[in-house]
This record gives structure tokens, sequence and C-alpha cells, in this order.
């Protein structure tokens, strides 16, 4: 039997995954989802039937992927909005799905491309402002889920953190590290992968 979500359950679930992807010390696993919402304010708001609609469609699991998908494809999390998510979302949520199920065959692929005509020392290196990898991403030339999985591996974040102060890399820089919690990588079948393609 599937757990069914209830409206309000929802509309917290989307509280507390907004609040992961938006406020700096707010975490969505430590806090186990928690946020101030109360069921008098929920019935105060006047788009409830978005929640409503919502958990009449998924279940307590799917509802958590369905938000995570959208804010991680999101340019603002901030604004982003309950009834643009319910209206447009749904997409992004199969997208995210479709990528997440054959996650090694893109990160290989993305790698590959990435890799053709350069070198992994020189798609990482700080000489010239922003790295290569970063303005791949930026380009949406590969995911952000092939960033986790190299910051994974590399660890190049914590580096780039003290070198680069700029906002477009902190802003990258804060979704690669409350994305990777939501993502389960077997980091050694990566780094097998990465392998391959930079030994050739």
């Amino acid at each position: 039997m599937i757990p069914k979500v209830t409206p309000f359950d929802t509309y917290k679930s989307y509280l507390g995954l907004k609040n992961h992807f938006t406020k700096p010390k707010y975490d969505y696993h430590l806090y186990n989802g928690k946020s101030r919402a109360s069921l008098q304010s929920f019935y105060k708001r006047r788009d409830r039937f978005f929640f409503e609609k919502l958990s009449r469609q998924k279940d307590d699991r799917e509802v958590v992927d369905f938000f995570v998908s959208n804010f991680v494809t999101s340019d603002d999390p901030q604004s982003l909005w309950i009834g643009e998510i319910v209206r447009n979302g749904e997409q992004n949520y199969t997208d995210w799905k479709r990528k997440i199920q054959s996650l090694s065959y893109h990160f290989r692929g993305e790698m590959e491309s990435i890799l053709l005509d350069q070198d992994l020392d020189s798609v990482f290196t700080l000489k010239n402002g922003h790295p290569l990898i970063l303005k791949k991403y930026l380009t949406k030339e590969i995911s952000l889920e092939t960033l986790v999985i190299l910051d994974k591996i590399l660890s190049f974040v914590k580096d780039y953190d003290q070198k680069l102060q700029d906002p477009v890399w902190l802003t990258v820089s804060s979704l690669i590290k409350k994305y990777q919690s939501f993502l389960n990588i077997d980091v050694f079948k990566f780094k097998k992968i990465l392998k391959e393609i930079v030994v050739g």
C-alpha cells in the first residue's frame, strides 16, 4: 500500500525543502523537514488548492522528489511559487527521474564531451577567473548532478570556496552542497568511470 500524503504534509515538505535550498543554515535532513508551519496558517493560504492537488497525485516519497527536482532546476529557488511548480513542474520531475535512473550514462557522456580536447587538470584550473568546469555548468553543457559527483570524487568545492568569492560561484557552491544529500552516489563506480575516460 502506497503511503498517501496529506495536503498539510505536502505543504510542510514544500516549506522544508524551500528552506533547505535557500537558507544556508537550514538542513532538511537534520531537522527532518520541520518548519514553523501550522495547520491554521495552511488553511489561510489562498494557494492551498495546489497542495491538495499534489497530495492526491503523489505519495510521500514522490512529493519530496518532485519538489527537489524543481528546486534544483530553478534559477531562483527563493521565488519559486507552488502554483508555478504544480503547473510546470511535472516535466522537470520527469526529466529529473530519467536522469537519476541513468546517472552513470549521463555522467560518462558529459565528461567525455568535456575531456575530448582538455585534460582533467585544465578543466579545474583557476588561472583565468571561473574554471572551465563552472563555465560548462553555467552554459548547461554539464548538469548539477555531474558537479556533485565530481565533488564527491575530487573535493574541489572546498578549495574553490577559499579562492572564489564571487556571487556566481557562491550560489553554485551552495547548490552543490545542498543537493548532494538527496543523491545516492556510488563514489567507487563513478571514480572508475572517470578514470576510464581520463586514461582512455
